[in-house]
């Protein structure tokens, strides 16, 4: 086939193949696709000018908020309801909000919100029920639509797990059981549930936060234990996975998971069959910044076909990040292939959760191909 005005057939009925959806991304622009791609942290508790220009100038397609954010449940309702009023007119498809709220040490939101104990207090499948029951409801009575929950991470006994404290005990189908509880109960109550850390980190000691953990295991090891409460998690349909920065070195000697083809393309996508948006933890952590460097970070992620980047902190990496994903989605047909299907399958869980105006940018229509 030609093509007409530079834009090659047939894009639409790729795109169609790839995630069951009919959308048509053919006429956005490179930025319109580049900032759907982002999520981004801000500072200051009102809708301020920051804010302003991540959505109007950087079209991002979701936002997370933390502690430094947040002072009451009216404030945090007005907060993300400024932000999802300013997508709307800037004609962007609603805004993806997220949070960090597992309870126990990670749980960003303070009293009056209720407050748990955390995974490891668990006892059984009723009370993390109970915890998504909850924490959904709260969640959206002040607009908050995600929560990057739970972690399915496998901490083994006695072993001095970095995740010690915030996974759930047991071995890995306990995890699992309780990991879809969360999942499950979080979802079926509006809120889209976020499994962590893929492929699994509960066997390492070294905080990601700071430096890059590697671990010598092979991918027989992985599913006979680490993978087991992801597997779960698929398919339950959670709506994303968020990829650890940890080097594999049996799935990828060069490459952490979070920018690795291998691990997200060939393992999560292909061979775990999931289809709903993957993502990465923050960019700037320690373990990007001081091994990969995050320019080579977001190039590398945009090959591996990661479908969300978060960037926590600093306004000029979210503009570094945005200005090098436009340019790589305008420089090549391949480049913008690969931004219109992460695209896709990010609005699509928007649908899925009924995040969706009927604007130009998001008309999304299900076909009866379309599982999830």
């Amino acid at each position: 086939m030609g093509t007409s005005g530079g834009r090659r057939q047939g894009a639409p009925d790729a795109l169609e193949a790839m995630t069951g959806m009919r959308m048509d991304l053919t006429d956005w622009e490179a930025k319109r696709l580049a900032g759907q791609r982002l999520m981004a942290g801000f500072q200051g508790t009102e809708f301020n000018a920051t804010l302003e220009r991540l959505i109007t100038d950087l079209k991002i397609g979701g936002i997370i908020l933390f502690k430094r954010n947040l002072v009451a449940p009216e404030q945090i309702a007005q907060l993300c309801c400024a932000a999802q009023e300013c997508a709307r007119a800037c004609g962007l498809p609603p805004l993806l909000i997220a949070i960090d709220q597992e309870g126990g040490p990670v749980a960003r939101l303070g009293p009056p919100f209720t407050q748990f104990a955390g995974n490891p207090a668990m006892d059984d499948v009723t009370d993390a029920d109970r915890f998504a029951a909850i924490t959904a409801a709260e969640l959206a009575s002040v607009g908050i639509n995600m929560n990057l929950a739970p972690v399915v991470d496998v901490a083994p006994e006695g072993f001095p797990s970095v995740m010690a404290g915030r996974a759930f005990t047991g071995g890995p189908e306990r995890v699992a059981r309780m990991g879809r509880a969360v999942i499950e109960g979080l979802q079926r109550r509006g809120i889209m549930a976020v499994a962590k850390h893929f492929p699994g980190i509960g066997r390492t000691t070294l905080d990601s936060h700071l430096d890059r953990p590697v671990l010598e295991t092979d991918l027989a090891s992985l599913e006979a234990f680490d993978l087991i409460p992801f597997q779960a998690a698929v398919a339950c349909g959670v709506a994303g996975v968020m990829l650890s920065h940890i080097l594999y070195r049996g799935l990828d000697p060069d490459r952490p998971a979070s920018l690795s083809p291998l691990v997200v393309k060939r393992l999560l996508r292909r061979r775990m069959r999931f289809k709903g948006i993957v993502m990465t933890d923050d960019l700037e952590m320690g373990a990007i910044e001081r091994t990969v460097g995050f320019e080579r970070a977001v190039r590398r992620l945009l090959h591996a076909e990661v479908d969300l980047c978060l960037i926590c902190h600093m306004l000029e990496k979210i503009e570094q990040a945005f200005f090098i994903m436009t340019r790589a989605c305008a420089a090549s047909h391949k480049g913008r292939l690969r931004a219109q299907r992460s695209v896709a399958r990010i609005l699509a869980v928007k649908e899925d959760y009924g995040l969706r105006e009927k604007t130009s940018a998001s008309n999304p229509q299900r076909t009866p191909a379309a599982t999830r």
